[in-house]
C-alpha cells in the first residue's frame, strides 16, 4: 500500500472528482459516510459524540458525519471555533446542511468551553487534515489544548489536527493526542514514527473509493507490507522435499555470557524452517548450544570466550547469519574484515556485527552487497551518525543503503525496510510487549533461514518481519505484552505460519 504525501491525497482526490466523475461534496459524503460506519460499529446511540470542526474540509468532513449520525438517531454536538473568515465551499455548504435540532456552539473565545465532557462520551476532531502547512496558535491552540484534557475517548478524522503529515512538527504547534484515528485511503507518513506517531493512538484506514487508476500510477518511495503481499511469499513444500532443499544456514555468534542470544537465534532459524543449521560458537558454548538446540549442529572456535575465527568452508551454507552476542573484542573485528574478503553467501549482520561495523569505517567499505542488517535506532545511530528527526533518520537509512547497496531492517514499532533503489516498507505487525531483549536475536534467526530457503532479499525482509512480529501478536494475546519474552516468539512462529497461510 504506498502512502501519499499531503499534496498526493489533494492530487488524487481532484483525479477522482474529475474522472469517475463525483463532485468535491460528493466525495466528502463519501468520506463522512465511511466514518459514521465505523462509528456504528463501535458506539450506540447513547453515546454523546461531540464534534469539533475546523473551517476547512476537514471540517466539512465533521460536519457531514453530524448531520449523518443525527439522521441515524445519535446525540451529536457541534463546535465551532471561529476564527477563520474564510471557511471551504464544502464547509459552508455542509453547515448549511446542518439539521437544526443539532446543537451547535460557537467558540469565540476559550471561555465558551464546557468545563468537562464527560467521560463516557466521544470526541472527533474535525479541526484540521494533511494540508496543514503552520503551527497551531491561538483560539485553535487553546481549543487542541482544551481537548488533550479531557477523559473521554479522541477520535481524529484523517489525522490528528496539528499533526504534519509528511514533514516534522513544529515543537511549538498544538497537536491533538488522539486515541484512535480515522484515516481516508492511506495511512500518513507521520502515522509510522516514533516522534509523531505518539499522537496518532491505533490508526484504522477507511476506504473511501478514490480512483485505482491514479492510486496505481502515482509513485511513492513509501509503502506499508500488507497480509495479501505477505501471503504470497510462503512456499508450498513438496511432498519429495528433503533436508537439502532447505538450505543449509550458519549462524555465528556467541561470548562468554551471552550463549542465550545465539540460543535463541537458533531455535527461531529451525522454526523458520531451514533444512540444515550450524551454529558456530566459542569453546564455552559448545556444551549450552548441544543441549539446548539439539537439532543445530555446532563449530567451536579456536578461543574459550569470543569468536575469533570463520570456517574454512563457507560455499556449502546458503546465507549466514553474524552478531547475536557477539561481543566486541578485537579478534572478531579482524574475523570479520577477513570475511569480508571472500567470496560468500547472503549475509545477514545483528547486534555486535553491527557495532564492530560501526567502529571501523573501511570495514563498513567492505560490506558485501546485498547484505541484509538489522539495527534497533541506537545501533543505526553509532553506523550513520545522529538523527535531527525521524524524517532526517529516513534520509540516512536511504544513503545508508544506496551507498553500500544493502538491505536494513531498522527495527520499531513500524519496523522500516530500506532497499538500495531507495524504498522504504513499513512493518504494520507487532506489540510493545516485544520490546524485551532477545526479540531481535529471534528476527536475526528467521531472516537467516529465509534466505538460506532461497528467498531473495527484500523478500527474506518483508515475510521475515510480518511473521516475527505476528508470532509477538500471537504470543502476546496468549501470554500477555508484559510477560511476553523473547523466547516466546519462536514458541509461536509456528502458529504465525498457520495464521498467515489460512487467512
Amino acid at each position: 500500500m504506498k502512502i501519499l504525501t499531503a499534496a498526493q491525497t489533494r492530487a488524487a482526490d481532484a483525479y477522482t472528482i474529475a474522472q469517475e466523475p463525483i463532485s468535491s461534496l460528493d466525495l466528502m459524503e463519501r468520506a463522512a459516510g465511511a466514518l459514521v460506519q465505523w462509528l456504528k460499529q463501535k458506539y450506540t446511540p447513547e453515546t454523546p459524540l461531540y464534534i469539533f470542526c475546523g473551517p476547512g474540509n476537514n471540517g466539512g468532513d465533521g460536519l457531514a458525519a453530524a448531520r449523518l449520525l443525527h439522521n441515524d438517531g445519535y446525540n451529536v454536538q457541534v463546535f465551532l471555533p471561529e476564527v477563520s473568515q474564510n471557511p471551504s465551499a464544502d464547509f459552508t455548504q455542509n453547515l448549511d446542511r446542518l439539521p437544526q435540532a443539532i446543537p451547535v456552539t460557537r467558540i469565540q473565545t476559550s471561555a465558551d468551553l464546557l468545563s468537562a465532557l464527560p467521560v463516557q462520551a466521544v470526541i472527533l476532531d474535525g479541526l484540521f487534515g494533511s494540508g496543514i502547512s503552520r503551527a497551531l496558535e491561538g483560539l485553535y491552540a487553546e481549543v487542541v489544548t482544551y481537548l488533550n484534557q479531557q477523559e473521554a475517548t479522541v477520535i481524529a478524522i484523517d489525522i490528528p489536527s496539528g499533526l504534519y503529515a509528511d514533514a516534522p512538527t513544529p515543537s511549538e504547534s498544538a497537536v491533538v493526542q488522539a486515541d484512535v484515528t480515522l484515516t481516508f485511503e492511506r495511512p500518513k507518513l507521520a502515522f509510522l514514527l516514533p516522534a509523531s506517531g505518539k499522537y496518532v493512538g491505533v490508526w484504522h484506514v477507511l476506504p473511501i473509493g478514490l480512483h485505482p487508476e491514479f492510486l496505481a500510477q502515482v509513485e511513492s518511495p513509501y509503502q506499508v507490507i500488507l497480509l495479501d503481499t505477505v501471503k504470497t511469499l510462503l512456499r508450498k513444500r513438496s511432498k519429495f522435499s528433503h533436508k537439502g532443499t532447505f538450505g543449509h544456514a550458519l549462524l555465528v555468534g556467541g561470548s562468554y555470557g551471552k550463549m542465550g542470544a545465539i540460543t535463541m537465534s537458533a531455535h527461531a532459524a529451525l522454526r523458520a524452517g531451514v533444512g540444515l543449521l550450524t551454529v558456530q560458537v566459542p569453546k564455552t558454548g559448545y556444551n549450552i548450544l548441544q543441549t539446548a538446540v539439539p537439532e543445530a549442529m555446532v563449530l567451536t572456535d579456536d578461543h574459550d570466550l569470543h569468536l575469533s575465527q570463520f570456517p574454512d568452508e563457507l560455499n556449502k551454507y546458503q546465507c549466514i547469519g553474524i552478531g547475536p552476542g557477539l561481543g566486541q573484542a578485537e579478534d572478531s573485528r579482524l574475523a570479520l574484515e577477513s570475511l569480508f574478503r571472500q567470496k560468500l553467501p547472503p549475509l545477514v549482520l545483528d547486534a555486535d556485527a553491527l557495532n564492530l561495523l560501526a567502529s571501523d569505517r573501511l570495514l563498513r567499505q567492505q560490506l558485501p552487497p546485498d547484505t541484509i542488517l538489522t539495527p534497533h535506532p541506537k545501533e543505526f545511530e553509532r553506523l550513520t551518525g545522529p538523527a535531527i528527526d525521524d524524517f532526517h533518520r529516513l534520509q540516512l537509512l536511504q544513503s545508508f543503503c544506496a551507498e553500500h547497496a544493502c538491505y536494513v531492517i531498522l527495527k520499531g514499532a513500524h519496523t522500516c525496510i530500506g532497499t538500495p533503489s531507495g524504498e522504504f516498507y513499513f512493518n504494520t505487525t507487532g506489540n510493545p510487549g516485544m520490546a524485551t531483549g532477545g526479540t531481535g536475536d529471534v528476527l536475526t534467526g528467521i531472516l537467516t533461514s529465509l534466505r538460506a530457503q532461497g528467498c531473495p532479499a527484500l523478500e527474506t525482509c518483508f515475510l521475515g518481519v510480518y511473521l516475527h512480529g505476528l508470532a509477538g501478536d500471537i504470543a502476546a494475546e496468549a501470554e500477555g505484552e508484559t510477560s511476553l519474552i523473547a523466547s516466546d516468539l519462536y514458541k509461536y512462529l509456528g502458529a504465525a505460519f498457520q495464521r498467515l497461510s489460512s487467512r
